[in-house]
């Protein structure tokens, strides 16, 4: 499930005296931390995506305001975001059919590229419920100065019903080196599910119907997969627990890996994410509570975690945060400390 942020949060600087252009900070000749973020990072469930004229970033739109659309980050340096506005003064002709009304914003989009087209999926559903949809948009030409231009409805792409027993929401897209794509979903309920794509279209697959079960809670809390392939594995990622609540949420990052993207999925001490396993990647720190929503992306040679967090700090105000992913020994991910502003 995901939640309505609020509209306005007063603008947060995260500004530090280490800071410096690049990826990431030192302390003192310490370990890097994760970079210090400034200008408008109010943006819920975040998806970034680096473009040869910057970066673009998308999240879940403010609660009955611009219609609930997409709101737009957007960034010359990955470091000092601005605001884009939002996508489209409507929502989709497909939501209101499928939910029976427009609901008070849309959620949880994830960006992708494959040979120069954009594509957007994106869910619309009601809190607590999973009559829901993951909806489709492309662009053929995205323009990182005018993120809002140029994108064409594909319509509802896959959704779900109290009859089933998934939740079609929290869209992420892989492209596997053997030419294939796949689409990661889910939220509660039976947890995340993932189907085949038409790797040009970006639909799903007809000729392929399986559903794949990745993770689950037994109907506990568990949402936001994220898929990153690297090496001999498929990393999983998703948020366990609370989101939305401000400094009461209890949101936090675990991963697990297989040796194929349909799984099975262990975490670092062999536990199957099937049955509730997962590692700890990302927990609530100081002023960073209740962090998730989170995305792998590719940001020049390397790759990238973008999560949001509630800013303590600033009354839990929502807030994004980069940060580049690093490898331990034995071949998981591990975080750099957070930025010196956002330690405890």
């Amino acid at each position: 499930m995901k939640c309505a942020p609020a509209p306005r949060w007063p603008l947060v600087v995260t500004l530090g005296a280490a800071l410096i252009t690049g990826a990431a900070v030192s302390l003192g000749g310490g370990l890097p931390t994760q970079p210090a973020l400034r200008g408008d990072l109010n943006l819920h469930d975040p998806t970034v995506l680096r473009l040869p004229g910057g970066y673009v970033a998308m999240g879940t739109g403010y609660e009955d305001i611009d219609a609930g659309t997409l709101r737009i980050r957007t960034s010359a340096d990955g470091l000092t975001w601005a605001d884009a506005g939002h996508l489209g003064d409507r929502q989709p002709g497909w939501v209101a059919t499928l939910l029976g009304q427009n609901p008070p914003n849309l959620w949880a989009p994830t960006l992708f590229q494959r040979a120069g087209t954009t594509y957007l999926y994106f869910s619309a559903s009601t809190f607590g419920k999973n009559t829901s949809g993951i909806g489709l948009m492309t662009n053929a030409a995205l323009d990182p100065r005018h993120p809002d231009r140029g994108w064409v409805d594909r319509g509802l792409l896959l959704s779900s019903s109290p009859r089933d027993p998934f939740n079609a929401i929290d869209p992420a897209r892989l492209d596997t080196p053997d030419g294939r794509a796949w689409l990661a979903f889910g939220s509660f309920w039976d947890g995340i599910k993932l189907r085949e794509l038409d790797p040009v279209s970006g639909t799903l697959r007809a000729d392929r119907p399986t559903t794949y079960a990745l993770a689950s809670r037994g109907g506990g809390a568990i949402e936001a997969a994220s898929l990153l392939q690297r090496g001999a594995y498929t990393y999983l990622f998703v948020s366990f627990d609370r989101c939305c609540a401000g400094l009461s949420s209890t949101y936090r990052v675990m991963v697990g890996r297989a040796r194929h993207v349909t799984g099975p999925y262990l975490d670092r001490a062999g536990r199957p994410l099937l049955q509730g396993g997962g590692t700890p990647l990302l927990t609530s720190q100081g002023r960073v509570v209740g962090p998730g929503g989170q995305e792998t992306f590719h940001d020049g040679p390397g790759t990238s975690l973008v999560y949001h967090y509630y800013d303590a700090a600033q009354g839990g105000a929502p807030q994004m945060q980069t940060t580049p992913l690093r490898w331990d020994a034995a071949g998981w991910p591990v975080l750099p400390p957070l930025p010196p502003e956002e330690r405890p």
